[in-house]
Formats: C-alpha cells, structure tokens, sequence
C-alpha cells in the first residue's frame, strides 16, 4: 500500500476506535462473550458495507463533495435537511456522553494527582471548559494536543492488555447471558463503536476518488478497530466476573473492578489513563466537527472594516462554542451517569447517516446508471433490504429502551 492508503487505513481506524470502547464491556456485561463477539462482527461487516455503498456514491460527485452535498444532489432538499439534522444529533449525543463519561473521571484524577476535592458537577463543568477553550481556539491547538493523547493513548492500551491478558478466566468467557433482553438493548451501543463514516469524505478526497485505494482503506481500516474490540472484550469480560460487571455503574466501577481483581500495583491507574485519554481524544474531534459545523451557520456576511471583522469572528466563535458545549453539558449534570444512555441516542442518528441515507441512495442511484458503468457494491437489492431493515431494528432497539419496554445498560 501507499503512504495514501496507510494514512487513510490509519484514519479510519483512530476515528473508530474511541470512547466508545470503554462501553463495550459494560454494555455486553449481561450477554457474555460469545454473543457479544457475534453481535460485534454482524455490525462490523454492517458498517463496512455501507462504508463501501458511500463509496459507490462519491462516484456520482465530486471527490470534495461532503454528505450534505449528496444528500442534496440525490435526495433533494428534504435529504439536505436530513442528513444535516441527523449529523447535529449525532455530534451532541455523543458529546454529552463524553461529558457524562469525562466529567467523572476527570474529577477523580484531581482528586488523586492533585488532591483538589470538587463537587463532580463543578468537576464535569471544569472538564467542560478546558475542552471548549482548546476547541474556540482552533483546529490547529486541537491537532497538536491530539497528536500527544493519541500516541499516549496507544500506548496505555498495550499496557492494559498486556497486563490484563494472564488473568483471563475461560469460565467468565463462557458465562451464558443472564437477561435475554440485553442482547438486543446491547445492539445500539456496540453499533456506536463502529462508528467512522463521518470521516468518508476527507478521506475520498484524500485519495482523489481512487475507488480500489478506498475500498482497502475502508476494510483494512475498519477491520483493526474490530480486532482490537475483541481483544478489549476478552480482557475485560474474561477478568470480571458477569454478575459484578453488571452490577457496575459505569467507568469508574468498570476501573475500579479490573484493578481489584487483578491486585496489578498502578494498573487503577494505568486503566484510568487510557479511559481519560480515550475520552478526550473522541471528544476533541466530535466536539470540533460540531462547533465548525454551528460556526458556518452563525457566521454573518459583513461589508464593515478590518478591525470590526476581527470583532466579529471573535463573536461568532464564541456563539458557535457556547451552542456547541452548553446543551451537552446540561445533560451530563442532569444525568452524571448518562455515558451509555447517550451512546444509545447516538445509534439513531448514526444509523440515519450510515445506514438508511447510503441505501436508499444507491438504490435511487442504480436505476438511473446502467450496471458495469460504476463500481457497485456485491450484494444487489437484498443486501440492501437487509442492511436497512438491521438499520430499523437497531433505531428500534433504542426506543424500546427509551420507553423502558427493554431494560436500560450501564
């Protein structure tokens, strides 16, 4: 492979694998391992084929055309409207459930590194703010923080595996599922963690549109998040009892609970390290996608002179920021333990963007171009009806949650 297509690969998989994988254990801690992994590699191949049906689509459009942008070209007004307010949802549930998840953690670290004691609201709002100051700054201080976490962040995942890996236990592994109905409420969650389609477009731009250097990218990117997954999975569902993994109330517990059994000297905190950093790295760029995304639209057109477009950049960064941070934040005070409620949420508008807009417009798509002029995904019209149809029960699966006919996770 070219350096493209590595970089690409590269892309791809640090935008799947985030703090969405400190969930997996939690949300697969009533279903065991097996289910869990059959449930992972269902949604795993999902995402990929829709990652590959939004190939096939960029094909009709330009190599710097963004979903909206097809959306509109294919759908019309109505899928502009869609794709924009579904992208939107997606971006706020899954920085409320950094700032749910963030928020704890970052107020445990001061207390046992710098032995500041805060309240966790004031804790989550500090969190908060240190995140959206580096943000309204600019994409570039975002790059060069991003750039020490991530490498940080790679390295405290090695270590955790690596010391956690001799204490898997073959009978946690192989525990049998306690609810039934927590196979399915366990669907949104996991789908989430596949989660890099947002990505698609700078990537189809990056590789000018070279429909064999994305497909590799596409497979190869999203098949190293799944191994990784399943690693994670079986370090930390074969060292934790189910029942105690079910009775944990989120990441804290979850650390709390792989350090006590494992007795490891500084695993707590090795563990903590790599679930702040997860976090922070997935909340930066969700958090930056979002205020660039609410700066276009407060932007104003103004005929005034240098100093006062000066003034008004500043105004509209800070509008952008407060719009961008304010709405997530009230959900995490409201619910502290909300990280795996707000991934859930997130499911629906995830599937809207990756699911249900791709298939139904290949399928617009392929009426109107003869087969063997473009490239199209294997599969034809069922795989289709079948990828939509995963895509409604997954949306369906959340809302039975949410109106509590299915029992809630984490």
């Amino acid at each position: 492979m070219n350096s493209k297509v590595i970089g690409s690969t590269l892309i791809i998989a640090g935008t799947t694998i985030g703090a969405g994988m400190l969930a997996l254990p939690l949300a697969s801690a009533g279903i065991g391992f097996i289910p869990s992994l059959t449930i992972m590699i269902a949604l795993w191949a999902m995402m990929a084929y829709t990652a590959l049906l939004m190939i096939e689509l960029h094909q009709h459009a330009s190599p710097k055309a963004t979903l909206h942008t097809i959306a509109t070209q294919i759908l019309g007004t109505k899928g502009k409207w869609i794709a924009s307010i579904a992208m939107l949802f997606l971006f706020y549930a899954l920085c409320a459930a950094y700032i749910a998840g963030g928020g704890g953690q970052f107020t445990e670290r001061l207390e046992s590194l710098a032995n500041i004691k805060l309240d966790q609201a004031w804790g989550t709002t500090l969190f908060t703010v240190v995140i959206a100051l580096t943000v309204t700054i600019g994409t570039h201080a975002v790059d060069k923080l991003n750039r020490v976490l991530f490498t940080v962040k790679l390295l405290a995942m090695a270590s955790v595996l690596f010391v956690l890996a001799p204490s898997v236990s073959q009978p946690n592994l192989l525990s049998m599922p306690i609810q039934q109905g927590l196979i399915v409420a366990s669907i949104p969650v996991i789908f989430t963690s596949f989660g890099f389609h947002g990505s698609i477009p700078a990537i189809v731009n990056y590789l000018d549109g070279d429909t064999r250097s994305l497909r590799k990218a596409i497979i190869i990117g999203s098949s190293i998040p799944l191994g990784i997954y399943v690693l994670w999975q079986i370090v930390t569902l074969g060292v934790v009892p189910q029942q105690h993994m079910i009775d944990s109330a989120g990441l804290s517990s979850l650390i709390s609970l792989l350090s006590n059994t494992v007795h490891k000297q500084h695993l707590s905190n090795v563990i903590g390290v790599f679930a702040d950093l997860a976090l922070v790295t997935s909340f930066l760029g969700v958090s930056l996608g979002l205020f660039e995304f609410l700066k276009d639209l407060t932007k104003r057109k103004s005929t005034l002179n240098e100093d006062s477009e000066v003034s008004l950049s500043f105004s509209t960064r800070v509008v952008a920021a407060l719009i961008t941070f304010i709405p997530p934040l009230c959900f995490a005070l409201f619910y502290p333990q909300g990280f795996i409620m707000a991934l859930g949420y997130a499911a629906i508008a995830l599937a809207v963007l990756a699911v249900f807009l791709p298939t139904i417009m290949v399928r617009k798509v392929r009426k109107q171009h003869l087969e063997g002029q473009y490239y199209q995904v294997k599969g034809g019209t069922t795989a289709l009806v079948t990828t939509f149809t995963l895509g409604g029960l997954i949306v369906t699966a959340q809302l039975l949650i949410t109106f509590n006919f299915l029992p809630s996770l984490g």
